[in-house]
């Protein structure tokens, strides 16, 4: 379901893009590769190309939020899948050399750790 619900994100996006790059502006935009305003305004009528395409562009602008929020909302509930590069770095990290680095001596008596012997300091030595 969710694969179909991208696909028609996916053709309503593009189709977005075409409305908007259709729509003249000052510079003419893309409606004037076929023919400027006068091949479009002859299928529309007179001012119906430019109020057509406007129409198009808000429908397919709520069509893009409402599919976005829609999609973001069944994919909020499933965990994330841990990529390739996340599993290489977790591998890595279990059998890297810092893993089995001994530890520095405290002071503190653990069972199985050798406790250094005291060095001498200078206050020792003056008694």
């Amino acid at each position: 379901m969710e694969t179909f619900l991208i696909i028609i994100h996916f053709i309503i996006t593009i189709l977005l893009m075409v409305v908007i790059l259709l729509q003249s502006s000052k510079g003419g935009g893309l409606a004037g590769v076929f023919g400027g305003g006068g091949g479009m305004g002859a299928v529309f009528g007179g001012r119906g190309a430019a109020s057509f395409l406007s129409k198009a562009t808000t429908v397919l602008s709520i069509l893009f939020l409402g599919m976005a929020l829609l999609i973001s909302y069944i994919d909020k509930g499933k965990p994330l899948a841990q990529n390739v590069v996340q599993e290489e770095i977790a591998r890595r990290r279990a059998s890297s050399p810092a893993s089995v680095l001994p530890t520095v001596p405290t002071g503190v008596n653990v069972p199985g750790q050798a406790v250094p012997a005291a060095t001498p300091t200078a206050a020792d030595t003056a008694k």
